[in-house]
């Protein structure tokens, strides 16, 4: 798997995590859904404790991670990476839920690297529809974010992401 290039995503991750510490208190136990990232060390970095998924394939096996025994699950850029993030939503024991997506842009199609099957996007999301997926799974949402993509590439489309917003988080209760 590629290393993530920590710097390049830092603005996102410190507009993430001050999301993530308005809400929550140091020293929370997460469940952060996909392998150990950049991100979850920044989180570890925070006081929280963070376990991550193994790389499994959550669509077939998320229920191995349902009843675990944590204050919070956080899925950063991972719901449109499965067919049905329902499964996982509906039937976690946690109540409290972080997560973002990439919205859908009007300008282009979503993302699809035609070499490898984990790195494509089923679902880019439209905020009205993230947000009937969490809902229809039991949660409520407390609080919302979106922003612009920071990516510093020359071209059309990075100049629309300027002004566009690329990313949506949410802070969510269990109903």
């Amino acid at each position: 798997m590629e290393k993530i290039d920590r710097k390049r995503h830092d603005k996102r991750y410190q507009k993430t995590i001050g999301f993530i510490k308005k809400h929550l208190g140091e020293g929370a136990k997460i469940l952060d859904l996909g392998i150990q990232n950049p991100f979850s060390e920044i989180m570890a970095e925070e006081g929280y404790q963070v376990i991550n998924t193994k790389g499994e394939n959550l669509d077939d096996e998320y229920d191995k991670y349902t009843d675990l025994d944590v204050d919070v699950v956080t899925a950063f850029e991972i719901f449109e990476h499965l067919f049905a993030p329902y499964n996982f939503l509906k039937n976690t024991t946690a109540t409290k839920l972080f997560a973002s997506v990439p919205l859908k842009l009007w300008f282009s199609d979503a993302y699809w690297n035609e070499k490898d099957d984990w790195d494509k996007h089923y679902h880019e999301f439209e905020p009205k529809q993230f947000d009937f997926l969490l809902e229809k799974t039991g949660w409520k949402i407390v609080d919302s974010e979106k922003w612009m993509s920071y990516d510093s590439k020359l071209g059309f489309r990075p100049i629309l992401r300027r002004f566009t917003p690329r990313h949506y988080i949410v802070y969510c209760e269990r109903v």
